[in-house]
C-alpha cells in the first residue's frame, strides 16, 4: 500500500508563503516525518520493488540498499521538497550507510546509528573543501594521533568544508563524518573519516565553527554552511574503522580513499530518482494547463493551447521522457546492485544512470515551463522553482561531466565494458555502439595516453555525449521488454534523435526531412491518447501547482493577500497656460 504522506499538513503548507527560515525548519519536520515512515511497516510501494512490510528501515537496509531503501529514495515525496530530500540522501545514504558496515565489528556505534535512524540527530557527510572540491583526494583536514586520541583541525581558510548544512539554528542535534588526513607520528597515514560531534539543539560544539551561506537563487533553501575545526579533540573511537587500531598507511592510497567513501557511488545512483518524479510533475501540470488554457479563435470561439504543435511537442516529449526513465530506474538498479559483480561495472551504471535522468531533466522542464508563459515563472507552479533545484543534483555525489570524463576514458581503455543493446535493436543502440567504437577508433589512431593533450582536446569534450548515448539506448530498450505504449517509445526516439541530428543523417541514412516526419508521425499518434498518458504518470497526488484548473486557481487564488485600503487621490490643481 502507499503512504499518504501527500495528505499531511507539512507537505499541503503553502511554502512559497513562508520566510526563509520557516522553510528551512519545515524542511527538517518533513525529513524527519519521511523518515520516521519508513522506519514503520506501511510505506510507499513502487511496483518495481517487492517488499516485506512486516518491518520498517533498518541500517541494515541501507547498508545492503534493500528494496526498502529504493523505495524510500524513490518516493515521489521527495520531488516536492529537494531541500528535505538532500537532508535524507546525506543522512540515511551516506551517513547511516557508511557507519552500517562497520556496526558488526563496533557495537559501539549502534547507539549512534539508531539515534540517527529516528532521526533524533542529524548526520551530515564532510568530505569536500572549499579550495578543492572534486579533488577531495587531496585534502588538508588533519586528525593527528595523540596518546589519548585525535586532535581534527583545518590548517587554512580553504580546507574547510563546503558545503553541508552545519548550523544550530534548527534545534536539532548534528553529528558529522568528516574526512581528514590521519597523521600518526609526523607521518600521513591517508584519508580516513572521523565521527565529530557538530552542535546541540541550541549551539555549537568547541572548536566547532560554522559560517552560514547565503541562499542559493531560486532554490528550496537550506542552511548550507562552510565548516571548520579548530584543534578539536576526538576519542579513539572517533575513527570509522571496523578496528580502532586499523591505522596503518595503505599500500594503495587512492583505492582505500575510493573505499572510504564507497556509499558516493551508490549516492550517485539514489540522487536522481527524485528528479525522475519531478519530470513526470512538471509533464502533468503543463499538460494539464494546455489543456484549459485557451485562446480567442474565429469568431470569437475558445481554442485550446493544446492544439499548437508548438506547444504539444514539450508535453509530448515530457511525457514520454517521464515514463521511460520511470520504467528504466529501477530495472537499472537492479542490474547494477543484483546483477553486476564488478563493481566498476556498478559504479558506471550510477554514471549512466544519472547522467541520463539529470539531461533529460534540464532539457524537459525548462521547455514545458517556458510554454506556460508568466505562470511558469512563479514558484507556486513547481517549475521554475524545480529547475533551479535540479542544478544542485548536478554536483551531488559527483559532478556529472567529471564522471562522464572518468567512465569514457576508462571505457576507451579497455578497462571494462558496460553491456550494450545489440545495435539491431534500435537506432538508438546502433547511435550509442557507432560514437564508442569511433572515439575508441581515434583513440587507437592517434597512439596517446589519455592523459596527453591530444586526448585532453579530442576526446574529453565528447565524454558526456556517448555516456548520455548509453542511457538512451539501455532505456529504450527496457522500455521495449516493458512494451511501453508505441506513441510513448516513437516520442523518446524522436526526442533523442533531437539531440544529434546530424549522425542520424550520416550513419542513419534519415534524413532532416524524414527525422522532421517521424516526430510529426509520433506525436500525432501521442496527442489523441494525452489525458490517459497524463494519468498513467501516476503522479496527480503529489501536484499542487494551482495552474493545473480554472478550479484550483480560484482556490489558490482565495488564499494569497489581499490590499485594499480608503484611501483617496489628492487631486493637483492645474491653472491653464495660453
Amino acid at each position: 500500500m502507499q503512504n499518504q504522506l501527500f495528505l499531511h499538513p507539512l507537505f499541503t503548507a503553502k511554502t512559497e508563503l513562508l520566510h526563509a527560515d520557516e522553510r528551512v525548519s519545515l524542511s527538517y519536520q518533513r525529513a524527519k516525518l519521511v523518515l520516521q515512515t519508513y522506519r514503520q511497516c506501511h510505506v510507499y510501494v513502487s511496483r518495481h520493488f517487492d517488499l516485506n512490510l512486516s518491518k520498517g528501515l533498518s541500517a541494515q537496509d541501507v547498508q545492503f540498499c534493500s528494496p526498502r531503501f529504493w523505495s524510500l529514495m524513490t518516493d515521489p515525496i521527495c520531488s516536492l521538497d529537494i531541500a528535505m530530500f538532500t537532508i535524507l540522501a546525506a543522512h540515511v545514504g551516506l551517513a547511516i550507510g557508511t557507519l552500517s558496515r562497520h556496526l558488526k565489528a563496533r557495537p559501539d556505534f549502534k547507539p549512534l546509528v539508531q539515534r540517527l535512524l529516528r532521526f533524533e540527530t542529524v548526520g551530515l557527510y564532510l568530505l569536500t573543501e572549499r579550495g578543492h572540491g572534486l579533488d577531495a583526494f587531496n585534502i588538508e583536514t588533519t586528525a593527528t594521533r595523540t596518546p589519548d586520541g585525535y586532535i581534527l583541525h583545518t590548517p587554512r581558510e580553504e580546507a574547510a568544508k563546503f558545503m553541508p548544512a552545519s548550523t544550530p539554528s534548527f534545534k536539532i542535534p548534528k553529528v558529522a563524518l568528516v574526512m581528514a588526513r590521519l597523521l600518526v607520528d609526523g607521518e600521513d597515514r591517508g584519508c580516513r573519516f572521523f565521527v565529530v560531534p557538530i552542535c546541540n539543539e541550541h549551539e555549537m560544539y568547541q572548536g566547532v565553527h560554522s559560517v552560514r551561506l547565503p541562499i542559493r537563487s531560486g532554490t528550496g533553501p537550506l542552511d548550507f554552511s562552510i565548516t571548520s575545526f579548530d584543534h578539536v579533540h576526538l576519542p579513539h573511537s572517533a575513527l570509522v574503522a571496523s578496528s580502532i587500531q586499523d591505522i596503518a598507511r595503505p599500500a594503495r592510497p587512492l583505492e582505500a580513499w575510493w573505499n572510504e567513501i564507497w556509499r558516493i557511488q551508490l549516492g550517485t545512483m539514489a540522487v536522481p530518482a527524485p528528479w525522475i518524479s519531478a519530470i513526470k510533475a512538471v509533464a502533468y501540470i503543463g499538460g494539464r494547463y494546455s489543456m484549459h488554457r485557451s485562446l480567442l479563435g474565429k469568431n470569437n470561439d475558445p481554442t485550446p493551447i493544446i492544439g499548437f504543435r508548438t506547444q504539444q511537442w514539450p508535453i509530448a516529449h515530457g511525457v514520454a521522457v517521464g515514463m521511460v526513465m520511470a520504467n528504466w530506474f529501477p530495472l537499472a538498479v537492479r542490474h547494477a546492485m543484483e546483477e553486476s559483480p564488478d563493481p566498476r561495472i556498478r559504479h558506471a551504471m550510477s554514471v549512466i544512470i544519472k547522467t541520463t535522468v539529470c539531461r533529460h531533466f534540464q532539457r524537459c522542464v525548462p521547455e514545458i515551463a517556458e510554454r506556460c508563459g508568466a505562470q511558469g515563472t512563479f514558484e507556486h507552479n513547481y517549475m521554475a522553482k524545480i529547475e533551479n533545484d535540479g542544478k544542485g543534483v548536478i554536483i551531488a555525489e559527483g559532478d556529472v561531466l567529471t564522471l562522464c570524463i572518468r567512465l569514457f576514458s576508462e571505457l576507451l581503455q579497455g578497462h571494462f565494458e558496460v553491456p550494450l543493446p545489440d545495435p539491431s535493436e534500435s537506432l538508438l543502440a546502433q547511435h550509442a555502439t557507432s560514437l564508442l567504437q569511433e572515439n575508441h577508433d581515434l583513440f587507437t589512431a592517434m597512439k596517446c595516453e589519455h592523459r596527453s593533450d591530444a586526448f585532453n582536446s579530442l576526446i574529453l569534450p565528447q565524454s558526456q555525449t556517448v555516456i548520455e548515448s548509453i542511457g538512451h539506448a539501455l532505456a529504450y530498450s527496457a522500455a521495449l521488454r516493458s512494451n511501453l505504449p508505441k506513441p510513448i517509445l516513437d516520442v523518446y526516439e524522436c526526442a533523442v534523435m533531437r539531440q544529434d541530428s546530424a549522425w542520424y543523417t550520416e550513419q542513419a541514412g534519415v534524413s532532416r526531412m524524414q527525422q522532421r516526419l517521424r516526430e510529426d508521425t509520433a506525436v500525432s499518434s501521442f496527442m489523441p491518447q494525452l489525458d490517459a498518458f497524463l494519468r498513467q504518470l501516476d503522479i496527480e497526488k503529489y501536484v499542487s501547482a494551482p495552474i493545473v484548473s480554472d478550479k484550483a486557481w480560484k482556490e489558490y487564488l482565495r488564499a494569497l493577500p489581499v490590499y485594499s485600503g480608503d484611501a483617496t487621490p489628492e487631486v493637483e490643481l492645474f491653472q491653464a497656460v495660453l
